[in-house]
């Protein structure tokens, strides 16, 4: 029977959920540092070029393609195509298939700022991952996509109440006497 100050089953599967969440928040939160130091851009556009230069979306991703694949917000992502539009790497044009649509596209110049950013992507990488051997990696891949698949279902879970926010009176004028 173990004792009252050792945990039970319960409160170590929660400490452990609770510092591999904490994990992959620091994470991506070193990665977004990390890869806006090392390699001058964003994560978030990293990402879009990465998307926008796989085979499957050589004519290009509409903007709904690219925020369901990237899973990011509409805002965000309008934003980051803002700034790589700005820099002359993306553009957005009309559908052939459909001219309601737009469709997210690399520009020559876009493709061309990958191609140059793949070393510097391929060194960042191997520095990172250097000390993971690759059987891990592949299980880390994996595990990775079974966190996402849960995150994404997670709504399906009947989960407690959230708790209720206390909100702050407004600090005003004391009434006159």
């Amino acid at each position: 029977m173990p004792s009252s100050s050792e945990p039970t089953q319960a409160q170590a599967v929660y400490a452990i959920h609770n510092r591999l969440f904490f994990r992959l928040f620091q994470v991506g939160n070193t990665l977004d540092r990390q890869a806006s130091n090392v390699m001058g851009i964003s994560t978030v556009q990293w990402a879009v070029l990465g998307a926008l230069t796989r085979p499957q979306a050589e004519q290009g991703m509409t903007f709904s393609e690219l925020a369901e694949y990237l899973i990011v917000s509409r805002q965000s992502l309008d934003g980051v195509l803002k700034r790589l539009e700005r820099d002359a790497h993306v553009e957005r044009v009309t559908d052939p298939h459909d001219r309601r649509a737009r469709r997210v596209v690399l520009t020559a110049h876009g493709r061309h700022f990958w191609r140059q950013l793949q070393p510097r992507i391929q060194a960042f990488y191997a520095a990172v991952m250097q000390d993971i051997r690759f059987d891990d990696k592949v299980a880390m891949v994996h595990l990775l996509n079974v966190v996402n698949q849960g995150l994404a279902t997670v709504h399906e879970v009947e989960l407690p109440a959230a708790p209720t926010v206390a909100t702050k009176k407004k600090a005003g004028r004391r009434p006159a006497r």
